[in-house]
């Protein structure tokens, strides 16, 4: 009998090591292992997003789960941080905020479904974007 439970739990060991949970995919090159990227009917996609307070942005880091609101709503849930590029320098080429028209703060690149980037950059447009930590 207890030869017959070592084969059960080496099936099982194997058979993990080998097998994702539904709906999960491996993770694209370059893209931080914590980030599992689940693909709904939606594929997701890369959004760069302007955060308004750069406090915020200083505590996140790549694969840490954030909300993203606007206006009171939120935009975004439980979006992956893929990357928290570093800010220009300001003697750098890059335009201040109010040079290129932007409304300043910060940029993070979120995992987000298609239509989640679509929001999310129009919400940028017109108000500025504050992130949670999940």
């Amino acid at each position: 009998m207890a030869a017959g439970l070592a084969v059960v739990a080496m099936a099982l060991a194997l058979s993990a090591a080998h097998d994702r949970p539904p709906g999960r995919t491996p993770t694209v090159k370059g893209e931080p292992a914590a980030v599992a990227r689940e693909r709904p009917s939606d594929h997701l996609v890369r959004a760069p997003v302007r955060i308004a307070d750069p406090a915020a942005v200083a505590l996140l880091r790549p694969g840490v789960r954030v909300d993203v609101f606007a206006s009171g709503r939120v935009l975004a849930a439980g979006a992956g941080v893929i990357a928290v590029p570093p800010a220009p320098d300001r003697a750098g080429s890059a335009p201040a905020a109010s040079e290129s028209g932007g409304l300043g703060g910060a940029l993070i690149v979120l995992a987000v479904p298609r239509r989640t980037a679509a929001a999310l950059s129009g919400a940028a447009a017109t108000s500025p974007l504050g992130v949670a930590l999940c």
